[in-house]
């Protein structure tokens, strides 16, 4: 099997936990490409079985280029990979149907309630769906504190969930007998 995974990355936190659900991934014997939206084109996506696509959480949802400009122009941000163009909206409005491929969605949002601060993992599903990919399993989002760094023990998280999207990719795989 091979699979792809992708992510969008302000701040670095998004691309930590991209890395190690890629990382999860290979552990468990898949080949994977994994890497920024900014060095992987969209139209790339159709030669992989799974396709693994995450961002930060802004405003709500899916970061626009207002709020992309805003994490890129904050002086606290020290994350050499920021950009402002493209998203991960305009990226995924070139991605080619899934034709029943397996695709995962992923965010990062502030360590509160889901419906206080929104999740770009719903928004990323929604669109998935829609060119024809299979969602195995839902949405996952993992935290990041007020002051921007990833809480303790998400990139464990991360490490399970793609444990996790390993063994229902390749159950699905498997023929039943």
């Amino acid at each position: 099997m091979k699979a792809l995974v992708v992510y969008e990355s302000l701040y670095g936190n998004t691309a930590r936990i991209g890395e190690a659900i890629a990382d999860s991934l290979r552990a468990k014997g898949v080949e994977v490409a994994s890497g920024p939206i900014s060095k992987v084109d969209a139209g790339h996506a159709e030669t992989f079985d799974l396709l693994v696509v995450g961002g930060p959480t802004h405003a709500h949802g899916m970061s626009r280029e207002s709020t992309r400009e805003t994490a890129v122009n904050d002086a606290k941000n020290t994350y050499a990979e920021a950009r402002v163009m493209p998203g991960l909206r305009e990226w995924m409005d070139r991605l080619p149907g899934g034709d029943g491929r397996v695709g995962a969605a992923f965010d990062t949002r502030i360590d509160a309630a889901a419906f206080l601060t929104g999740s770009a993992a719903r928004t990323i599903a929604r669109r998935l769906r829609a060119p024809g990919y299979t969602l195995l399993p839902g949405p996952e989002s993992f935290l990041v504190s007020k002051e921007n760094a990833l809480i303790e023990g998400e990139i464990s998280h991360a490490t399970a969930w793609g444990a996790h999207i390993a063994e229902r990719t390749a159950a699905r795989a498997t023929p039943s007998r």
